[in-house]
């Protein structure tokens, strides 16, 4: 029983971290927006970065909105459209 138990529980962990990472893109990093003309995009836009990332196939902006709302959002890299929002 207990070995059940462990094992459920290690598929259940597993399972998660692999849903977890967002696919934002099939293209290659050499069809992407380069980091630079990303930020600059998108702070144009009103978005204020505190910290950026490139989880995956996506990039990633933590930081304020054009409203002051704080968010997390998930990026194509190739055109900058929103693939995830968390507000």
């Amino acid at each position: 029983m207990r070995y059940l138990l462990g094992t459920l529980i290690s598929l259940m962990t597993f399972s998660g971290v692999a849903l977890a990472k967002k696919n934002c893109t099939d293209l290659s990093q050499d069809k992407w927006m380069s980091e630079k003309d990303f930020k600059k995009k998108m702070e144009g836009e009103g978005y204020k970065i505190r910290k950026f990332k490139q989880p995956g196939t996506c990039y990633e902006i933590y930081g304020q909105d054009k409203s002051g709302k704080e968010v997390e959002i998930y990026f194509n890299p190739v055109d900058g459209t929103i693939v995830n929002k968390k507000i």
